[in-house]
């Protein structure tokens, strides 16, 4: 039996990987469990295995594509099985509506005729709302308007949910994404949403009223009569000429401007509104090569009368292909493309900085009472679990104690929303070297109930995970508190970036043998040599202040300080 390989929800966050490669092409053999493809995701790339053994029949997304959580992937079956190929999906049945009928109008009484005859104007188109029939007899030809887009809705259950690469584009592009169509499941918006709004020129789009605005005609003199020039065409009004000797028709009800006398061209006398009179003033006399005197212009026999016509679309702005950028180069350089990992840590790193208003502060810590416990048991400890007892684990234990006591450092922190989150667990991240190839900052859960072996051995496993390339996306979201600690590589203080949206992120440097001014249990002071070290705290000024960031370095700082070790290494 035939089984679908489908993108999997590789993460809670997840919802959309991109295809890397594949491992296997059409016909080839695969066992259970072999690697099927490798998946990238907006946190990590990770293999997908096969679900069952088989032959591959059919992949169906190509290298390169992004695709949603759910989106059939590739076809295994089992040797020498064939697959019916899946019917075409039928075109949907369009219905064709005809078009509006125009009623027609009792025939109107017809004004008397002036006695210099002139050609009636056609009528200015009107509002839908305030539609004029037309003359009996003629059909409108109404121009198609564009097919609109899909309209994003609000209720779409799973719109909210957007993953942090459509947010960044949506920052980058400065687009609206209540103006983004989904199409993901349940409404959600995809990155290849985004990515078609931005190719459409839709960000950049200007919203225009539509409208029907006629240019007026031009203005001419006979020797016969003063013309009197036609009104400007105004939006959505019907133009009204006024019979001699007769008052003009009323102008129906709608929403558009009362039609006032036209303005006459410059003249020594203009006229201030329509002459009554058939008699005409005497002519202009001509000039000698004067040309012969226009006509008006034609009666529009022939031609419908206009109608509202909607607007076409508004045209896509140009789009100008950004530069390409100079990269100087010396000779011997060799130039490289960025790899994924690194172009996430750039991006996430810059964000951070835009988005939190980074402070630092550090405090000293004396690491002798810790240094003696460590010292008595670290023989046995490495026996036992096989790698050594370092000073991280006891770092994230006195940690986890003073989070309890300062919540608002295990806080997340989400100023367009007006919100903050306190979190009720402690989901510690841990930055891990990637061997100078990258820096990932993998989460332990629930660190809050884990005492220092417990810390000591997660810590350890993510360390592993990470460096083995094994990540999963739930590995690397979901902290709320982080620390990073590159002390073994001998620095001296560090400043890092926080881990957004966590509020703050811990730094542990160096531990090193230093003079110490010491006070004897009799109130007496000596100079002892102990182990010291620093502990720098970034933190987002946004969620609290430098006395909270203080006092909770002090906190950890006197629990490594005074706490009985041993009882939790027994």
């Amino acid at each position: 039996m035939a089984i679908t390989v489908t993108m999997p929800q590789l993460g809670e966050t997840v919802t959309e990987g991109t295809i890397l490669s594949w491992a296997k092409r059409p016909g080839d053999a695969i066992a259970e469990d072999e690697v099927l493809l490798e998946i990238s995701t907006d946190k990590v790339d990770t293999e997908v295995p096969s679900p069952a053994a088989g032959v591959i029949l059919e992949i169906l997304v190509a290298e390169g594509q992004t695709v949603s959580v759910g989106t059939p992937l590739a076809v295994i079956a089992e040797p020498g099985e064939q697959v019916a190929a899946a019917p075409a999906a039928e075109a949907p049945v369009v219905e064709e509506t005809a078009p509006p009928t125009v009623p027609e109008p009792a025939p109107a009484a017809e004004p008397e005729p002036a006695p210099a005859a002139e050609p009636e104007p056609a009528p200015a188109a009107e509002p839908a709302a305030a539609a004029q029939p037309a003359p009996a007899g003629w059909e409108p030809a109404v121009a198609a308007a564009p097919t609109p887009g899909p309209v994003p809705t609000d209720d779409s259950p799973r719109r909210g949910v957007l993953s942090p690469v459509v947010r960044k584009l949506a920052t980058e592009h400065g687009i609206d994404l209540e103006q983004v169509a989904g199409t993901g499941d349940g409404g959600r918006i995809t990155r290849s949403d985004v990515m078609a709004y931005i190719d459409a020129g839709v960000a950049a789009k200007v919203e225009m009223e539509p409208s029907v605005t006629s240019t007026p005609p031009a203005v001419h003199e006979t020797p016969a009569a003063p013309m009197v020039d036609s009104a400007p065409m105004l939006d959505s009004a019907p133009m009204v000429e006024a019979p001699p000797a007769a008052p003009a028709p009323a102008v129906p009800t709608a929403p558009t401007p009362m039609i006032e006398a036209a303005p006459t061209p410059p003249a020594p006398e203009p006229p201030a509104a329509i002459p009554m009179a058939p008699a005409a003033p005497e002519p202009m006399a001509p000039p000698a090569a004067a040309a012969p005197p226009l006509p008006m212009a034609p009666p529009p026999v022939a031609a419908p009368p206009p109608i509202a016509v909607a607007p076409p679309p508004a045209a896509s702005p140009p789009t100008v292909a950004a530069p390409t950028p100079v990269i100087p180069l010396q000779p011997g350089d060799e130039l490289v493309d960025i790899g994924r990992l690194r172009r996430r840590i750039a991006d996430n790193m810059v964000a951070s900085k835009r988005t939190a208003a980074h402070v630092w502060t550090s405090v000293e810590v004396d690491y002798d009472n810790v240094e003696r416990a460590r010292s008595a048991h670290k023989a046995a400890f490495k026996e036992k679990h096989g790698f050594s007892l370092t000073y991280m684990p006891f770092l994230a234990r006195a940690t986890m104690e003073a989070l309890t006591a300062f919540p608002v450092v295990n806080s997340s922190f989400y100023l367009d929303a007006g919100k903050q989150v306190f979190h009720a667990r402690i989901n510690l991240g841990v930055a891990v070297d990637m061997n100078q190839e990258g820096l990932v900052v993998m989460t332990i859960r629930d660190a809050q109930a884990m005492r220092v072996l417990d810390l000591a051995s997660a810590i350890r496993t993510v360390a592993e995970k990470a460096r083995a390339g094994r990540l999963e996306p739930d590995d690397v979201s979901g902290s709320t508190f982080t620390i990073t600690n590159p002390g073994p590589f001998g620095s001296f203080m560090s400043a890092p970036v926080i881990n957004v949206p966590n509020a703050a992120i811990l730094s542990t440097d160096t531990v090193t043998k230093r003079a110490k001014v010491v006070t004897l249990p009799d109130g007496s002071d000596t100079i002892a040599i102990r182990p010291m070290g620093y502990l720098g705290l970034s933190w987002d000024h946004r969620i609290f202040d430098g006395s909270t960031a203080v006092l909770f370095l002090k906190r950890i700082a006197q629990n490594l300080e005074t706490w009985d070790w041993s009882q939790e290494l027994a």
